[in-house]
C-alpha cells in the first residue's frame, strides 16, 4: 500500500495490513457492504439463435430492468432472449438515454436463485479469464446484493484485519451504493464537466448517520473505504457537512475543484486513465500529487486495477 499524504509530505510504502497504524482512536472507517450479482448473462435471440449478451445494471421494479446489450443492433425492441435453455427469458420493451435497454424478465421462482443458475460475474474488460472462485469478487463484509461490479478497494479487507480496526477504537460503519454503470465509462469529453454519471442507487441508515456525523463533531476522521463509499456519503451531506439518512439515486460527478463536505480520507486502488474515479482522488490529494504517486507507484512495482495494490490518502 502506498501512503499518500494530503499535506504533500513523501510517500510511504507499507503492507495493506499496516492501515492500523495509520488510523487513529475515535476515527470512522465507512465501507460500503453492497454484493455483486451474476449480472452477465450469456442468451440466445429467440427466432434466429444469435448471441446476446446482457450485463444488468438498474433494477425498476420486480421484473424489469435497465441493461447494457451486446451487440445492440440484434436487440430492438420486442426481441424476445432466452438463458440458460429457457430458465430466464427477456423482452425488449425500451431503449434508454444512453443506449442500453429496459428488459422485461420472464422466469419460475425467485429472481435471484434463477440469476445465480444462468448469470456470471461481470469481471472488468482488462480480467480475461473466469474466476474460479466467484467470492474473490465480493468483499468480506458484503450483505446486500445489486452491483453489475465489486467496490474493489473493499476486496483488501479480511475480517481479521475488520476486527483489529475495532479493536483500536475506530468504528467501521456500513453504507450502500450499488455500483453501476459509472463504472464502466470512461471520459471522453474534452471539458469534464460535460461527462454525464450514470445514476446509482445508495442508502444511509439512520444510526449510520449518526455515528459518522458524531465522529465529525469529536474532531475524528472519517475514512472512506473506496470511491464508491465516497460517492455514497458526499451524495448525502448537507451544505453545512452533516450527514443526512435515507436513499435515492445518485449522479454525483467529483472532479479537482470539488470540496469535500464529509470525508477526510481514502483507501482507494490504482485507477485506469481517463476514468472518473482518478478525477475523484486528484480532487482530495491534488492532480500534480496523484500524477507524481503514480509514477512512484510504476517505479515500485505497484499493481493496478481491480485486484492490484492500495492506496490510502490521508
Amino acid at each position: 500500500m502506498m501512503v499518500v499524504s494530503r499535506d504533500g509530505a513523501g510517500f510511504e510504502h507499507c503492507r495493506f495490513k499496516d492501515l492500523v497504524n495509520y488510523l487513529k482512536p475515535g476515527d470512522a472507517l465507512v465501507i460500503n457492504d453492497t454484493k455483486v450479482i451474476p449480472a452477465r448473462l450469456m442468451g440466445e435471440k429467440a427466432g434466429t439463435g444469435a448471441k446476446i449478451e446482457v450485463l444488468l445494471l438498474k433494477q425498476l421494479n420486480a421484473t424489469n430492468w435497465e441493461v447494457l446489450v451486446k451487440p445492440g443492433r440484434r436487440a430492438a425492441v420486442d426481441t424476445t432472449v432466452n438463458f440458460g435453455g429457457g430458465l430466464l427469458s427477456g423482452r425488449v420493451t425500451g431503449k434508454t438515454s444512453y443506449g442500453g435497454r429496459i428488459v422485461e424478465f420472464s422466469f419460475a421462482g425467485p429472481f435471484e436463485e434463477v440469476l445465480d443458475r444462468v448469470g456470471v460475474m461481470p469481471l472488468p474488460p482488462y480480467i480475461k479469464k473466469p474466476l474460479l472462485d466467484q467470492n474473490r469478487y465480493q468483499t468480506v463484509y458484503a450483505r446486500q446484493a445489486g452491483s453489475a461490479a465489486a467496490p474493489t478497494a473493499g476486496l483488501h479487507f479480511s475480517q481479521e484485519l475488520l476486527d483489529r480496526i475495532g479493536e483500536q477504537g475506530v468504528s467501521v460503519v456500513r453504507v450502500l451504493l450499488h455500483v453501476g454503470l459509472g463504472t464502466f465509462r470512461p471520459v471522453t469529453v474534452t471539458d469534464i464537466r460535460r461527462h454525464h454519471m450514470h445514476a446509482e442507487y445508495y442508502a444511509i441508515a439512520p444510526e449510520t448517520a449518526t455515528r459518522i456525523n458524531e465522529t465529525k463533531c469529536r474532531g475524528g476522521r472519517v475514512i472512506a473505504v473506496g470511491t464508491t463509499t465516497t460517492r455514497c456519503l458526499e451524495s448525502a451531506a448537507g451544505d453545512d457537512g452533516k450527514l443526512l439518512s435515507g436513499s435515492g439515486w445518485t449522479g454525483i460527478f467529483i472532479y479537482p475543484g470539488y470540496r469535500f463536505k464529509v470525508i477526510d480520507g481514502l483507501v482507494t486502488n490504482f485507477h485506469l486513465p481517463r476514468s472518473t474515479l482518478l478525477m475523484m482522488v486528484s480532487a482530495l490529494a491534488g492532480r500534480e500529487r496523484i500524477l507524481s504517486a503514480y509514477r512512484e507507484a510504476v517505479r515500485e512495482n505497484y499493481r493496478f486495477f481491480s485486484f492490484g495494490d492500495a492506496m490510502l490518502i490521508i
